[in-house]
């Protein structure tokens, strides 16, 4: 679609990426891959330099979420989608517990109904725009759900459902669009998980989590368990979490990474720590996504689409636009004039803006996207 709404320069933001994943990478990290190229691209990650590189991660993400005693950070090839099927391999002994409120929180529920030698999950599931954790549930050894729902905006609380330590449950939770952004305290959970391709500002491909002295302990006793004559359980290598924590205590990775993404994470992680850690981060998407949810409120065409203030969340900001106002066409003018990557999640099927507003998101941008916005608006 060509554009016939050209948006005056001094309107524009210094940086058009607005993407909910991947997500905006800062110039400093592509410098750092240009800075490490000829050291670090197309060598060995067994050797020291790489395996620097990765120790200088786990360090570091230890020091953003403040690792509990005993916590480990443990990495591996295939992002988060990969460890809901590591999950189901070595974390679910027989049945968890989902809540489901959105695509992305509902896909781990899938790989689990999916598993053959597990028993069909119980799922508590609320409307798009909502959250429900899963209850405390007798027979259950796994509670699940996500930190933040990317394909809704809904941001839901991170703690242990009561009675779970009583029954030995695990607390798996889904960072994936979350962690970086959202504050979160880990302790309430046995595996906290994401992918770096959101506030980590890295490509994705790959998955790093949080675990607790439970959950290593319970992977290790699933896995040893499907190596038993008769077991119905396979744990294939590749979705070995205890591997994958062995090669992650050498500052490793179980398989070839892609070391482009491990360089741009290191640069990310330092920048987060050097900036003030979590309390920053976190404070900072708040600014940004309280500039655009005050927008919204104040529009005459645009509203958010979480009703509950406190379900809004400082990651995703998705904002709904009367019907008189086609945000479709809104966010191809955008794009044609460098503002990208504002589109609704397809599936919901809305008449929608979705902004990301991770760490590396300058607030000033955002404030200057809300204007554009209104630009357009005006002279379509």
């Amino acid at each position: 679609m060509t554009s016939t709404v050209n948006i005056p320069q001094d309107l524009l933001p210094e940086d058009g990426r607005f993407g909910s994943g991947p997500s905006k990478i800062r110039a400093d990290q592509v410098a750092a891959l240009e800075r490490g190229g000829t050291k670090l691209l197309g060598t060995s990650h067994r050797q020291t330099p790489i395996k620097q590189l990765v120790a200088s991660i786990r360090e570091g993400l230890g020091e953003f979420f403040r690792l509990p005693e005993g916590y480990e950070i443990a990495l591996g090839n295939g992002g988060a989608s990969a460890f809901w099927d590591m999950a189901c391999a070595c974390l679910i002994s027989r049945r968890a517990a989902f809540g489901t409120y959105g695509s992305f929180s509902a896909k781990f529920a899938k790989s689990a109904q999916s598993a053959p030698f597990l028993e069909d999950p119980v799922i508590y599931e609320s409307e798009p725009g909502t959250w429900r954790l899963p209850e405390f549930t007798e027979d259950v050894d796994a509670y699940a759900w996500a930190h933040n729902e990317t394909s809704t905006g809904v941001a839901a609380p991170v703690q242990r459902i009561a009675g779970s330590l009583e029954q030995d449950a695990l607390v798996l939770v889904d960072g994936t669009s979350a962690a970086g952004a959202l504050p979160v305290d880990v302790s309430q959970t046995d595996a906290y998980y994401f992918s770096p391709q959101k506030a980590f500002g890295s490509d994705g491909g790959l998955w790093i989590a949080v675990l607790s002295p439970r959950a290593i302990e319970r992977a290790q006793a699933v896995e040893h368990s499907a190596k038993l004559e008769g077991a119905r359980r396979w744990v294939p290598p590749f979705l070995s979490l205890s591997a994958a924590l062995d090669n992650a205590r050498k500052d490793q990775t179980l398989n070839t990474p892609a070391v482009a993404t491990l360089i741009m994470l290191e640069n990310q992680v330092r920048w987060l720590n050097d900036n003030g850690g979590m309390d920053w981060a976190t404070a900072r998407c708040a600014k940004s996504a309280s500039l655009l949810y005050s927008w919204a409120e104040r529009s005459e065409y645009a509203k958010p689409f979480v009703a509950d203030v406190n379900a809004r969340s400082h990651a995703v900001v998705t904002i709904d636009v009367n019907e008189s106002v086609s945000a479709k066409q809104v966010i191809a003018v955008l794009r044609d004039n460098g503002i990208v990557d504002t589109a609704g999640y397809r599936k919901l099927g809305r008449n929608q803006l979705r902004i990301g507003v991770f760490p590396s998101v300058e607030p000033s941008d955002v404030a200057a996207l809300t204007r554009c916005i209104d630009y357009v608006v005006e002279h379509l």
